[in-house]
């Protein structure tokens, strides 16, 4: 398979993938030919006569799978980005192929035996930090992957993954193909009432891209629902368009037989049904079962016994802690929004389909701005390069643009990272910034080379940042939201911890790090977005050239924590169906509506009226973040401590800037994460930080984190 293109060595600049050369039918074939070129390696590993040591074993079985790593990276990153039906229909065999051969390693006990020899000797090896992790995540790996279970719990564990790699890809195309069902199209301009011009403009432009002409296409993407949803003034569309994203991936259960029939007709005859319930059932028992059969409670507590959290228990109590802080400061921003609402000519009774609108106009009342007069600031080119600017100041790190390196669409821009202080390449960054049919809802950071030693030597990693920004509309350039703008800088956040790794071991670089630490790097970006020293050297009109307003700066640091406990309460609502689904018996579950309605009655403040937020939740079902969603408010605790030492020292202060990417950043995953936060802080993060800046005190709650911070400080390290 010499002629396939993610086997051979690139010829590109920074050895990119070959985007101009790949094609879908080369994903299987090389595959394929990686796993038995994978299984050689490893067969020479056990069969060299040495005896075992750190080289010939641990670093040995690091490089085996690097072409079956590299190929199989770049076609689930295609997958995410591009989601074609060809991709899809890939799913169904490489992800199983790839967990069959895994699950073939892990259980390998002639290797095993290699890599416990190693590890019996680890305290007399002279290893180095990093080589002391890496040794002691490889062996747990393995324990962790069934090594140590008989034959029958093997194969069992082995056929348990084998579907769940199955699984995984289906419940996020069904939640892709769902959304892209559903289309709004607006013929009477009325009802575009209390939208901004660049909605308007770019539902227009996507009616007509779909054959609507002298139509507006509003769409369940975020550029185009969220808008929709905060600006229009028709209620009743509003409801739809509610409705229809809170059912994505989802079908109530026909309540008699007839509808039974006639459903079944209409999805053989019209369409596929895109409901994910059998598959959450499915998903979450067999994942139960894997974590009995390696004797562990449940899946939670498999999970959480590799992270920072520790236990399950761990996990409840922290989400304990914020709902008792979030949810009384949620109910009296809902009364007061209900009270605005009517007084200003709203319904009676408030539905959820009109919180994000009466809440922008309020936000309004009280601070004087709509987030709408924030966009002609932040034009995406202009911001980007703010962006960068701001990445310089704080870390020396400059982006040069190239041309000579192929993308997979041609709305890809790639740019070089070069550390400013030494002129050195360290790295390569694709942006993929627009929504497109197949591609995922949301935002995320992916690699396509993570930095670190290989058989051909140490490489520079590849990193790439996808997002769904608002589009071009007419004669203007995308001008990003505010809340766009927060997303980049949290992306770039991934990708700078990326980029700036300096570990000599792939497996724990950059953002491989324990999972309720990596969005620490992320999460503490967003502030510098509101800061006027940051929004004063690229926030400009776009037409005008105009510096952004002191005054408008001002008021969007007043709206700051407008509705912060409804946000808050969200998220511990969505960590709350996480852990309940990993926690109960799976064997007790039926109903996914039933189910998420009874364990989210404490931190929702509407009865359900929609479809259950689990048939769409891809973090949980068809990511990384099982067990784990907790963590996007656990490293807000460490990184509204982290970001208060740049408000102490200087927004860009050298040195504490310097710290960061000396002690965090560049150490990836080779030390555990709370030696890297005390080494940067010089102490545990204060519990106490995120209610400071979030305006919620602490000194009047009993049950506050306040009351809880040695508990706390104690969970967290």
């Amino acid at each position: 398979m010499s002629n396939n293109p993610l086997l051979e060595k690139s010829s590109h600049p920074f050895e990119a993938p070959a985007f101009d050369k790949i094609k879908e039918e080369h994903y299987l074939p090389a595959v394929k030919e990686a796993i038995e070129e994978a299984k050689a390696n490893i067969q020479a590993i056990k069969d060299n006569p040495d005896a075992p040591d750190f080289d010939n074993t641990i670093v040995a079985l690091e490089l085996s799978s690097e072409k079956l790593d590299t190929a199989a990276g770049i076609f689930h990153n295609q997958f995410t980005a591009a989601g074609t039906d060809g991709l899809m229909e890939l799913m169904k065999k490489i992800p199983p192929l790839v967990s069959a051969f895994k699950n073939e390693m892990s259980q390998d006990e002639e290797l095993f035996v290699r890599i416990r020899s190693v590890y019996d000797q680890k305290d007399t090896l002279n290893l180095t930090p990093e080589q002391q992790t890496v040794l002691e995540d490889t062996y747990k790996g393995f324990v962790r992957g069934g090594t140590l279970l008989d034959d029958k719990a093997k194969a069992r564990f082995k056929e348990i993954s084998e579907e769940l790699s199955k699984l995984y890809p289906t419940f996020a195309n069904n939640v892709t193909k769902s959304a892209e069902s559903f289309e709004l199209i607006i013929e009477d301009e009325k009802d575009l009432s209390g939208l901004p011009k660049t909605a308007i403009t770019g539902a227009k432009d996507m009616a007509e891209a779909k054959g609507y002409s002298g139509k507006w296409l509003f769409t369940l993407d975020y550029p185009s629902y969220i808008p929709f949803m905060t600006y229009a003034d028709n209620r009743i569309l509003r409801e739809k368009m509610w409705r229809a994203f809170g059912n994505r991936a989802y079908e109530a259960p026909a309540k008699n037989w007839l509808t039974q029939i006639w459903r079944a007709i209409a999805n053989a005859t019209f369409r596929t049904s895109y409901d994910n319930s059998k598959n959450i059932l499915k998903i979450v028992a067999l994942r139960d079962e894997k974590a009995k059969l390696l004797g562990f409670k449940n899946h939670a507590e498999f999970v959480l016994s590799e992270r920072m959290a520790k236990t399950p228990e761990g996990v409840w109590d922290f989400l304990e802690k914020l709902r008792s802080n979030y949810k009384p400061a949620a109910e009296q921003e809902l009364e007061a929004l209900k009270k605005f609402a009517y007084e200003n000519g709203g319904p009676e009774e408030l539905m959820p389909w009109d919180t994000a609108y009466y809440g922008e106009k309020q936000k309004e009342a009280l601070f004087g701005f709509s987030s709408e007069e924030l966009r002609p600031y932040f034009p995406l080119e202009q911001t980007l390069d703010g962006v960068f600017t701001h990445f310089t100041k704080l870390f020396g790190l400059e982006f040069k643009e190239v041309e000579n390196v192929p993308a997979w669409h041609k709305d890809v821009k790639t740019f070089e990272v070069i550390e400013q202080k030494s002129g050195d390449s360290i790295g390569l960054l694709y942006g993929d910034f627009f929504p497109r049919t197949g591609k995922k809802q949301g935002a995320w950071k992916t690699s396509y080379r993570d930095q670190g030693f290989t058989s051909d030597g140490m490489k520079k990693p590849i990193i790439s940042i996808v997002c769904n920004f608002t589009k071009p509309a007419g004669d203007k350039p995308a001008l990003l939201s505010f809340d766009e703008v927060t997303t980049l800088l949290h992306e770039m956040g991934h990708a700078v911890h990326a980029l700036c790794s300096d570990v000599t071991y792939s497996s724990h670089s950059g953002t491989s790090v324990k999972w309720d630490f990596v969005e620490l790097p992320s999460q503490l970006q967003e502030n510098w977005a509101y800061k006027k020293e940051t929004l004063d050297s690229f926030a400009a009109h776009y037409e005008t050239g105009e510096k952004i307003p002191a005054e408008l700066i001002e008021k969007l640091n007043k709206a700051k924590n407008f509705g912060i406990g409804m946000f808050g309460l969200r998220q511990v609502g969505l960590g709350t169906i996480d852990m309940s689904w990993h926690t109960v018996d799976p064997a007790k579950i039926t109903d996914v509506a039933g189910f998420e309605e009874e364990i989210t009655r404490n931190t929702r403040l509407f009865e359900p009226m929609g479809g259950p937020t689990s048939s769409a939740f891809s973090h949980i079902f068809a990511g990384g973040y099982s067990a784990g969603y907790y963590s996007y408010k656990w490293a807000e605790v460490l990184e509204a401590d982290a970001f208060e030492a740049f408000e102490e020292m200087g927004l860009y202060d050298p040195q504490t800037a310097q710290s960061y990417k000396d002690n965090v950043l560049s150490k990836g995953g080779s030390e555990d994460p709370s030696v890297l936060y005390r080494n940067f802080r010089g102490r545990d993060a204060d519990p106490n930080s995120l209610l400071r800046r979030e305006g919620l005190s602490a000194d009047n709650n009993q049950n506050s984190l306040a009351n809880n911070t040695s508990e706390l400080k104690c969970q967290m390290n």
